[in-house]
């Protein structure tokens, strides 16, 4: 004797279901913006940042490439600025996870560039450079 309740039941927990599988195939840092992705607060990263601004800025070229409008853009991809062939050829969107791949070590990340940093290696460092650099917004 089937019970009448289970069928309801069942349709009930179907949009959660739903809601979880959605999450799962998209990931948990796709609906996240990019400052929260791991967890960075951009104010501890404008500190991190300091260290960056030997070589970079974020409105104009130097030794290393401008960062204003980073995220979301091509590596290789400031225009009049002279990349190393590896980076240029590297087919990186920067995004909070190729960033933070990128950042810990570049030259395992990306074989070839001519970045003259080691990295930054603690990942809470990171991510805060991470949030400074997201917030920093376009050119």
């Amino acid at each position: 004797m089937r019970h009448e309740s289970a069928t309801p039941a069942r349709r009930r927990r179907a949009p959660g279901l739903f809601l979880l599988l959605a999450a799962l195939l998209t990931g948990p840092a796709a609906a996240l913006p990019v400052s929260d992705a791991l967890g960075g607060d951009a104010e501890r990263g404008a500190a991190v940042y300091e260290r960056c601004q030997a070589c970079h800025s974020l409105t104009r070229n130097r030794t290393g490439p401008k960062h204003c409008g980073l995220i979301g853009r091509r590596a290789g991809g400031v225009e009049g600025f002279a990349y190393s062939k590896a980076l240029r050829d590297s087919g990186i969107l920067w995004d909070a996870a190729s960033l933070d791949r990128f950042l810990e070590n570049p030259f395992a990340a990306v074989p070839g560039t001519r970045m003259g940093y080691a990295g930054v290696k603690d990942p809470q460092e990171r991510a805060d450079l991470i949030a400074f650099l997201a917030a920093a917004g376009e050119c």
